[in-house]
């Protein structure tokens, strides 16, 4: 564990990495708590709040050992790539942690996936077998790939010794989402959970105090649920609640938050905005995190309302992640920046040359950092790529500010127009503040005489009707708040966005869809 800390820069020169020569995540998230607290809880499962089940860490290993010996008797063995195709409960947890004991490789899948894209990172990734529920077993049909049911295995106290991996073993196989191109398997080492702790548990204002219980709606398929929540949980001591919601809404989250005592949640931004849309208030909370698109200043000014706490904003991404994170127990949570660089962290904005600079530039990390994966799966260019010189680039546009990094935008997300370069994070945000708005996004429209102009796709909520002249107000409001070359010229109405499924805007489709549009198209 990080130790809690008010000064940060004294923190951040202290802080040194003790990485193993062996290190294994299993051993990590489960069995040393089984050696001396093996009936300390680990797992909550809330998906039916009225028989609520709670998990021990001797559980979490008999479910684990149960696996891990089925697997072997399948033929899986170190280095073989597994699937997990499974909601949030005990053994989603245990297929990981069997999969690691074995020294082979998990690989999280998304349960909204369609059969092409399962079948596109299964053929990818060579998995020799996918870890199941009922749901997981119907998604796959079409697909001849060995399916393991957990459920139909009796659980046994047969123990298993888990493989002394080096902390550069690979151990999982996570794929990116696909927002900028093709989806890439990011492969990871055994070292991974250790890079994600600091990060964790400054963005929840240190987790690991005294009752935390933390949650999250992410699925555990993204880093995002597995290696910001589940795992960190595990390892930390914390209880998770498991309780996937085959839909997100604010009142079955507020629910799940106030009759389990959560103290800790990591809420992605669309998460936020719909508790926001809703006019929805949470008690209780201790910490709330959030990443994945900044939230802008409007959001956290209502979160400490709703939700009772300053949210910590984190930044990383699928392939190295939470590198960044702000933390109000620790320094003030400055509008308009996603925090600073994480103890243990060297990240900065690096201009064409690679070289460190005060202007806007890439958001890079330096190469080595403990939660940066090996590379990309059978993919030596992509991994190439992805680095300039000692850093690694994120794609994402910054600037340095003060030790904060503020987010400008994805680096083909930033609008050109009339020489301004305009972050679309920012006009999003504006908008969002507009009592008609749900949700929006942002992009730029080429333009003969501007190069690009600004364009909002805006999602009305439902007491609101499209007009034009609600379409006037709304460019109004942005141009009276924000700035007179940053409001949307354009503004369309839709009935809903494009989203990945981790909850993202899919703008290079909302580019398309500009692209394709005449002149002064406003719908």
């Amino acid at each position: 564990m990080i130790d809690p800390f008010k000064d940060y820069d004294q923190a951040y020169t202290d802080f040194r990495w003790d990485v193993p020569q062996y290190l294994n995540i299993a051993e990590q998230v489960c069995e040393r708590w089984c050696a001396h607290a093996p009936e300390k809880i680990a797992i909550i499962d809330a998906t039916d709040l009225g028989n609520i089940k709670r998990h021990s860490y001797a559980d979490l290993n008999r479910a684990a050992n149960t696996l891990a010996h089925h697997l072997v008797r399948l033929g899986v063995g170190a280095g073989d790539r597994v699937g997990v195709l499974r909601s949030q409960d005990l053994w989603t947890a245990a297929a990981h942690i069997a999969i690691w004991k074995l020294g082979a490789i998990s690989i999280p899948l998304f349960k909204l996936f369609g059969p092409d894209a399962l079948s596109s990172r299964l053929l990818d990734a060579g998995a020799t077998c996918v870890i199941v529920d009922e749901e997981g077993h119907a998604g796959l049909s079409a697909l001849d790939v060995v399916q393991v049911l957990p459920e139909g295995l009796a659980v046994s106290d047969q123990s298993f010794e888990c493989a002394n991996t080096y902390a550069e073993t690979p151990a999982v196989l996570i794929y990116t989402s696909g927002t900028t191109g093709k989806s890439k398997g990011a492969l990871h080492a055994h070292r991974v959970l250790m890079g994600h702790l600091p990060g964790v548990e400054v963005s929840h204002d240190f987790l690991g105090q005294n009752g935390d219980v933390i949650w999250t709606p992410a699925d555990w398929a993204w880093i995002g649920g597995l290696f910001d929540v589940l795992m960190p949980g595990l390892a930390l001591g914390v209880p998770i609640v498991a309780a996937r919601l085959p839909k997100f809404t604010p009142e079955a989250a507020k629910e799940i938050i106030e009759t389990l005592g959560v103290k800790n949640v990591f809420f992605p931004p669309t998460a936020l905005r719909m508790i926001r849309a809703a006019d929805c208030k949470i008690t209780g909370l201790r910490s709330v995190a959030s990443g994945g698109e900044p939230l802008g200043v409007e959001m956290l000014e209502w979160a400490r309302d709703a939700l009772g706490v300053t949210i910590n904003e984190f930044y990383g991404q699928t392939e190295c992640n939470m590198v960044v994170s702000s933390c109000q127990a620790a320094f003030p949570v400055k509008n308009g920046a996603i925090g600073k660089p994480v103890p243990g962290f060297d990240v900065c904005v690096i201009d064409a040359t690679g070289s460190p600079t005060q202007q806007e530039g890439d958001i890079a990390i330096r190469r080595g950092a403990v939660s940066m994966m090996i590379e990309y799966w059978n993919n030596p260019i992509a991994t190439q790529e992805k680095f300039r010189g000692d850093w690694m680039l994120t794609g994402d546009r910054g600037i340095m500010d003060q030790g904060y990094i503020r987010f400008v935008g994805r680096d083909d997300d930033v609008i050109t127009s009339a020489g301004y370069r305009i972050g679309p994070a920012e006009i999003e945000d504006c908008l969002l503040t507009h009592p008609a708005v749900a949700t929006v996004g942002v992009v730029g429209k080429p333009d003969p005489i501007r190069t690009e102009l600004v364009k909002a796709y805006v999602v009305l909520k439902e007491q609101f009707t499209a007009s034009s002249a609600l379409r006037d107000a709304l460019k109004t409001h942005v141009s009276e708040r924000l700035a007179k070359h940053a409001y949307p010229r354009e503004i369309s109405f839709l009935d809903a966005l494009p989203m990945t499924v981790t909850g993202k805007v899919i703008r290079k489709e909302l580019r398309a869809r500009a692209r394709a549009e005449g002149k002064g198209a406003e719908i």
